[in-house]
Formats: structure tokens, sequence, C-alpha cells
């Protein structure tokens, strides 16, 4: 008797997880369309279809990058006093234009007065130290004066030699000239100006301010010369050339600028990536240096197998292609995909997969939306 009651007890457990396996196994098929769609001569005229093989194409993979607009080192100057000053004149602003050898400010103080006068003292010491040298070499050979006196006064002279020279080069450095000043005198006022044309970028200075020698007064940057500075990421060093390609396209603008990569940097960031230089093909001076932008670097093509983009499509996520196995019989084949370009798609084929098969390049969405009304219709 009690063998018979687990035998019943197993025989309903059995018909119940059946019972419960089937609605589930429905609901499987009915999220997939059927494998396979026959069609008729009409239909396939209907949807325009084509078919053809799988080719091999060159296709590129770009790196993307970012980066932002930038100078050279050379078409930027940071402008300080050479030596400490008040400022007396001045007239620039921010966004100014300024030439070559403009002045941008004068400075005024009482130590380049000083400067000068020691200049001038130690030109007439010279002078001096010049002539009594000159007589003790005249008496020397005559035997009249001894070795030592003569040694002395050219140690005297050369001593104020070396003075003399060091403060006329000071005096150049302020931007003075020691000969306009031996013929018209001290001057309390030295000019400052830019060695390069450009645009005012900062201004630190105003007038009646004291500035030292170690005070930045003006930054001027020159934008003729723009170039574009991206950060590349390690990955993708290795496929890095000189003479590439680069498209950009800057944070405020829609259209895309050239660019063409100049130098590859040689030391990895902290944040793994290296800095490309890339000249811009076209210079514009309504551009400003620190601009960000987006691009891509166009990299060698590769031969890969690829199709047309029509004949790629997406269903839940996945990738498919279809296959003419006979006439008018198609089947859709799982498969992944790489770049497109020029209306081509690299296809990554499973498995055993025949490459000389036919396979729908026109009309594949087509057939899609007819496997999956046959789906639909099927339940």
């Amino acid at each position: 008797m009690k063998n018979t009651i687990t035998r019943i007890v197993l025989i309903v457990v059995v018909i119940n997880v059946s019972s419960c396996s089937k609605p589930e196994q429905a609901v499987k098929q009915e999220s997939h369309p059927n494998k396979a769609l026959q069609l008729n001569d009409e239909q396939r005229e209907a949807i325009r279809l084509k078919v053809g093989k799988i080719e091999s194409r060159k296709i590129s993979s770009p790196i993307r990058v970012n980066g932002m607009l930038d100078v050279p080192p050379q078409n930027m100057v940071t402008i300080a006093a050479p030596m400490g000053g008040f400022v007396k004149h001045t007239e620039l602003l921010q966004g100014m234009h300024v030439k070559q050898g403009q002045v941008i400010a004068t400075l005024e103080h009482q130590d380049y007065i000083l400067l000068q006068q020691d200049y001038l003292d130690s030109k007439t010491q010279l002078e001096f130290m010049e002539v009594e040298y000159k007589r003790q070499q005249e008496l020397s050979t005559e035997n009249v004066n001894s070795a030592k006196v003569l040694q002395q006064t050219r140690t005297n002279y050369l001593s104020a030699k070396a003075k003399e020279e060091g403060l006329r080069a000071r005096i150049k450095m302020i931007g003075l000239s020691p000969d306009e000043i031996e013929k018209e005198g001290i001057k309390s006022v030295i000019t400052i100006r830019t060695p390069i044309a450009g645009y005012v970028t900062e201004v630190n200075i105003n007038r009646g301010k004291y500035v030292n020698n170690a005070d930045i007064m003006v930054e001027i940057v020159d934008t003729e010369h723009l170039h574009a500075e991206a950060q590349v990421f390690e990955k993708d060093i290795m496929r890095l050339r000189i003479g590439q390609t680069m498209r950009l396209v800057l944070a405020n603008e829609t259209e895309e600028r050239i660019a063409t990569v100049y130098l590859i940097g040689k030391e990895i960031s902290a944040e793994r990536t290296i800095r490309v230089h890339c000249h811009l093909e076209k210079e514009d001076p309504a551009l400003i240096p620190g601009m960000y932008f987006n691009a891509v670097i166009e990299t060698e093509a590769n031969p890969v197998l690829a199709l047309p983009e029509d004949a790629v499509v997406s269903y839940d996520g996945i990738s498919y292609i279809f296959v003419e196995k006979t006439q008018n019989t198609f089947d859709w084949i799982e498969l992944k995909t790489g770049i497109s370009e020029s209306g081509y798609t690299h296809v990554i084929l499973p498995e055993g997969f025949d490459v000389n098969a036919t396979v729908v390049t026109q009309g594949a969405h087509s057939l899609l939306s007819l496997l999956k009304n046959s789906g639909d219709d099927a339940h």
C-alpha cells in the first residue's frame, strides 16, 4: 500500500513539472523568430533583394583622442623687468595686438641713474688705466721701471676693463645704449619692448606700481602658429605614425579641421597617455590657445572581411547576416562586427563559416521584418 501511494505522488509531481515547463518553452520560442525564410520571386523582386560575396577591403580603425590648442614655446613670451622700478607709463589691455619691438611700458628708478653713473665713472677710470699701462710698457722697454710696477699697472688696467665691460652689459640689459649715455647723458627712464608680435593675454602692471625682476609684467602670445596637442592612450601608441591625418572638432564648432601628426611624445603620463603634437592645415587668427577639441587620428587601413552596411542587421542587440542556402531560401547567421568605413562594415565570421557563401547585400532589413512577422504569425 505504501509503495502504491509513493508511485501516485511521483506521477503527480512529474505531471506538474511537465505542465509548468511547456509555457516556458513556448515563451522562449516566441521571443525568437524562425531561423529560415522562404521567398517567392515576386517577394524577392518587391524588396529589391541583392546578393553577393563577402569581400576583402581595407578599413582603417581610427584613434579617438581629445586635447587642446596650444602654441610652441617660441611663440609665447613672459616679460619681466630686467631691473626693479616703478611703472611710469603703459597702455596695455588684455586682447590688444602688439607689434614686435613695440614699447609696452616705461619704468623709472634711481638705481638706473646710479648704474649709468657707475658706468661713466668706470669708463673714465678705464681710459686712465689704459694710458698708464701703455706708459709703463714704454718705460719697461727702456729698463726705466721694474717688472713689478709694470705687472701692477697691467693688473689695474685689466680690472678696470672687466668692471667697465660688466657695467656696459648691465646697461644694455635694461634697454639702454652705453654709447648714447656717453653722448646724451644719464637717463632716468627705461623702456620695455616686446620681442615678438602677438596678442596680450595677461597684464599685471599699472601706473605707479613697483615691479622687481622676478615679477611677471605681461604675457604675449603669437597665435599665427597654433598647434593641436592631443592626448593618446597607451593602448594606441603603437598605431601612431608621423604624417597621419587628424580630424578635429572644437568644442564650440561642428565643422572638422584638418591637422597632421608632426611629433609623437616619448613619455607616458600618470594618466597613461602620451602627447601628440599636430600641425593645423590652415592657420586661423580667430583661434585661441587653450581651446578644447575632440578628434580622430586616421591610421593605416588593413585588409579585412567586409560587407555593405545594409547587409548587417541587428536583432535584440545581436548582429546577423542572411545567407542564401538554396534558391530563395535564406538563413540568418549570427556574427560580430568591427569598424565601419565608406559604407562597408568589418564582419567577424563564426568558426567554420564558408567565406564563399552567397550573402544578402541589399534587402537584409526587409528580410528581418518578414522573418519577425512570420514568427509572430506562427503563434
